[in-house]
């Protein structure tokens, strides 16, 4: 596996295997990479001959610079996990080379990216598009592989992508779980003892809920008795539940097929977001 800390160190690389008609998948991460991240990279090689992963921990997608700075980190052991996953080549990107001085560009997607996870962390999506967007033209790859647990950022940039027209297929991979149901991620190595034993009650609530919509529950009330249990489960403030379009994000009143179930809520100072398809 190649290590790679410039992004004019990529363009000779990707090159060569274009040139040798191989496809290229990339698997854009914020590292402290958990075994969800690695699911992505394999999923990318049934898609692909080579895959690129990415490590950048994004300041665009932070409106709270303290989150930004307690994020987790672990490049090295990062680099390991990817290189034993199969990936062919990762791209520790700079803050430097991605925003240069001066860079006064950013990648807005109406619409979408304004409800849920865009209302609460202002900017937040802009700093997801222009970051992919970044990553699309530097390694142009003919695939991208993310997670569907961050259900709303996985529909804007296939927004994105396709309002410009960029040939990059887009694939969702399923959530990745723990064994008692908890969404992998990152931030969960920040939750206490008590609050890693709380967390999975996040995705037993959705999955409820969501059984009580199929067996015929109101929207309303099933969000609403959702909403609290998690608040009696310890969990606060929930910043949103809600039953929504899977493409376009737009909440819906009544079943649909492609209709999701969405939430974020706090536990003790981790935010956690969840989805389940209904």
């Amino acid at each position: 596996m190649q290590i790679l800390r410039e992004s004019i160190a990529l363009r000779p690389l990707i090159g060569d295997w274009k040139g040798a008609g191989e496809r290229v998948a990339l698997v854009p991460t914020m590292g402290s990479l958990h075994q969800g991240h690695l699911d992505l990279v394999t999923a990318a090689r049934r898609v692909a001959d080579r895959v690129v992963a990415t490590i950048f921990v994004n300041p665009l997608q932070f409106n709270d610079p303290a989150d930004l700075d307690r994020y987790p980190r672990s490049e090295e052991a990062d680099c390991d996990k990817l290189r034993a996953a199969g990936c062919d080549a990762v791209w520790l990107g700079q803050v430097g080379d991605l925003y240069p001085d001066g860079f006064a560009t950013t990648v807005s997607v109406a619409g979408i990216s304004e409800r849920w996870e865009g209302a609460h962390r202002p900017g937040h999506f802009d700093g997801v598009a222009t970051v992919v967007a970044k990553l699309f033209i530097a390694i142009m790859p003919d695939a991208a592989v993310f997670g569907e647990k961050d259900w709303q950022q996985l529909a804007v940039i296939r927004r994105m992508t396709t309002d410009l027209g960029l040939p990059i297929a887009i694939h969702g991979y399923p959530t990745v779980r723990e064994n008692d149901g908890l969404a992998m991620s990152s931030r969960n190595a920040l939750l206490s003892e008590r609050e890693r034993k709380v967390a999975p009650t996040l995705h037993r609530v959705l999955t409820a809920t969501a059984r009580a919509v199929e067996m015929g529950a109101t929207i309303e009330t099933a969000l609403a008795d959702a909403a609290v249990k998690l608040v009696d489960a310890g969990f606060g403030p929930v910043d949103y539940l809600a039953y929504v379009d899977g493409d376009t994000l737009e909440p819906m009143d009544h079943y649909r097929d492609g209709g999701r179930l969405i939430a974020a809520a706090v536990l003790g100072r981790v935010r956690l977001i969840d989805n389940v398809r209904v």
